[in-house]
């Protein structure tokens, strides 16, 4: 029985997406589950989260000791978008899924306990990081017009774990989502003119288009046109 597995996935560290690989290792001894790699709360606490989610999909959990490793170690991993490589790491390394099916795809997507898919943050990102690697890329439906937006990236999407792991067994294949070309338009019908009050935002806005700079804009979009 292989007792290791190695799922590949991305952190979110600004815009960036850094490969992370997930290393899922069974070992005897008392049954546990442990992770290591610099994870903070939500990322610990995706143990039972993955736990539920592989009963309730009528896998087995393994009643061994599993060590998930989150490399590179000295990487900050945040949120639930973990989730699902770990749960796929687990059952690949006990056995349930080919481990040879997760070499070439990326997965990304949260759990929620009886198995179904969550969308995540930055999931543009992550697809332009996992073109340029060379590999496809198996995301939640909540994020699949997003990460659609990279042109030639082998696609897939799911709602569930079951799903996922039919197309990765062969025995029920995801579709090969199309990225969709996105139209400029000509003509923009608002400008910086129509905005009222917001005089730093106005001018960050003005400096970073006559530079020609890149901007990155963070937080909850408010009503600022009249």
């Amino acid at each position: 029985m292989m007792s290791l597995a190695r799922v590949y996935t991305r952190a979110q560290l600004g815009i960036d997406a850094p490969e992370v690989c997930v290393e899922v290792h069974l070992s005897n001894g008392l049954p546990s589950l442990s992770i290591v790699g610099l994870p903070e709360a939500a990322v610990r606490e995706s143990k039972d989260r993955v736990r539920a989610a592989i009963l309730n999909s009528h896998f087995e959990f393994p009643a061994r000791r599993i060590t998930v490793n989150l490399a590179p170690a000295d990487l900050p991993k945040e949120g639930g978008r973990f989730d699902l490589p770990i749960a796929l790491g687990i059952l690949a390394a006990s056995g349930q899924l080919p481990a040879e099916s997760l070499d070439e795809i990326e997965f990304i997507g949260e759990l929620a306990l009886d198995g179904h898919l969550r969308g995540i943050r930055g999931a543009l990102p992550a697809a332009l990081a996992t073109r340029a690697a060379g590999r496809s890329l198996l995301v939640p439906e909540q994020c699949v017009s997003e990460a659609g937006l990279v042109e030639g990236l082998p696609l897939y999407a799911a709602n569930h774990l079951l799903q996922v792991c039919a197309h990765l067994a062969g025995r029920e294949r995801l579709a090969l989502h199309r990225s969709q070309p996105q139209q400029i338009p000509e003509r923009w019908d608002t400008d910086l003119s129509d905005i009222r009050g917001q005089h730093q935002a106005r001018r960050a806005l003005e400096v970073a288009a006559a530079g020609g700079h890149n901007l990155l804009m963070i937080g909850p979009i408010s009503p600022i046109l009249m």
